[in-house]
């Protein structure tokens, strides 16, 4: 069932980029979201690289190798996803709608539905993510 709703919060993810884009704010010209917008692709990167090349699944399934708690990982737990989330929320916020918002929720709430079910198989599969958990946040570090 956990497999089912991460691939649910996938799709949702990718609703919600997809509107971003319809509305023409996921690419803006606007200075400050271009610059969250290189950060986040820094932190994708520093994360996709630290991580190697194990691959991407579309349902929440820990990947063999260990548990990976260096790089970005050290300091958050989805460094991807809040990759993913700054990106976005760097265009919303340059240019803030009743639309843009929601999408911007919407895509939140799909990342959190996949942290939510990759950290409890992550649980079952590496008893050591227990005490990772507790000294790292999900997002952002110090709060959430």
């Amino acid at each position: 069932m956990l497999k089912v709703i991460s691939i649910l919060g996938l799709f949702v993810m990718i609703g919600a980029l997809v509107g971003l884009y319809k509305i023409g704010i996921l690419f803006t010209p606007q200075p400050i979201a271009i610059a969250v917008q290189v950060i986040a692709i820094a932190l994708m990167v520093w994360a996709r690289v630290t991580f190697g090349r194990r691959s991407f699944h579309a349902a929440a399934n820990p990947t063999v190798g260990g548990l990976v708690t260096s790089g970005p990982y050290r300091i958050i737990r989805h460094p991807i996803y809040t990759a993913a989330c700054l990106f976005c929320w760097g265009a919303i916020l340059a240019h803030l709608s009743l639309v843009s918002v929601a999408l911007g929720m919407l895509l939140l709430l799909g990342a959190v539905m996949r942290m939510m079910c990759e950290e409890r198989l992550l649980k079952q599969k590496y008893p050591e993510y227990v005490e990772y958990a507790k000294i790292t946040k999900r997002m952002v570090p110090y709060l959430f």
